[in-house]
């Protein structure tokens, strides 16, 4: 991360530090709350120093204003532009605990590039980038605007459906894998054939939402054995 260090002093003969940073470089690993803390922290600092009102509330808007950006940016996949791994974690645990709380229903996917190494291996690592981001596109048109997509790691994605049982969930899941099944994946001038297969869990008695995402994943892997470019449960 790129950074330049600034200091303020405040009417209090304190001296504080601030990092300047350059957001197209830098990377997070701050919890959501915690940078939620900073901003509020910063905030209060600002309105210590001994500098008229107006010149607070510029420098706190400023302050704002970067913050957003570093939130984005830490829940955020910086290839495909869905959201992170961090991001998918807190809200998965949310939308579960919600689930149990007022019996609703909760449908969970994980979804894989099928033969992605081989992608890789035979076309390159920048085909197979441009492959991650047209599969992201691809589902974030597959599914509702209510559901939320991720980006889990490596070639794999998952989504989170809320208010969708098991066979509500299939018609978005299908719809996607028939998109990437039929789209022409071309990268300089070479066409690239890709499938996904997709595990789903709607069960909800689960413990914790740990054992829910397990199911998913266990369902993810009969779609392989089962040959692949299908959906399981």
């Amino acid at each position: 991360m790129c950074a330049t260090v600034a200091r303020c002093r405040n009417k209090f003969g304190m001296t504080h530090t601030f990092l300047c940073y350059n957001k197209s470089t830098m990377s997070f690993e701050l919890p959501e709350k915690m940078l939620d803390e900073i901003q509020l922290n910063i905030e209060n600092i600002i309105n210590s120093f001994d500098i008229p009102d107006d010149n607070k509330l510029d420098v706190i808007k400023q302050i704002n204003f970067m913050y957003s950006g570093v939130k984005q940016i830490s829940v955020t996949d910086s290839l495909t532009g869905l959201f992170n791994r961090r991001h998918f974690e807190s809200n998965f645990e949310r939308e579960f605990e919600r689930t149990k709380r007022y019996g609703s229903k909760l449908t969970l996917a994980v979804i894989d590039i099928d033969f992605f190494k081989k992608i890789n291996d035979t076309h390159g690592h920048t085909t197979g980038d441009f492959v991650l981001k047209e599969t992201a596109f691809l589902a974030l048109n597959s599914i509702r605007n209510t559901d939320m997509l991720f980006r889990y790691g490596g070639e794999e994605f998952v989504a989170i459906l809320t208010e969708t049982d098991a066979a509500a969930a299939q018609i978005p899941l299908e719809r996607l894998r028939k998109s990437v099944e039929n789209h022409r994946f071309v990268f300089k001038g070479e066409e690239i054939k890709v499938t996904i297969s997709i595990g789903l869990s709607s069960d909800t008695t689960c413990e914790t939402a740990q054992d829910m995402f397990e199911i998913a994943d266990k369902a993810l892997y009969r779609a392989k054995a089962a040959g692949r470019n299908c959906v399981e449960m």
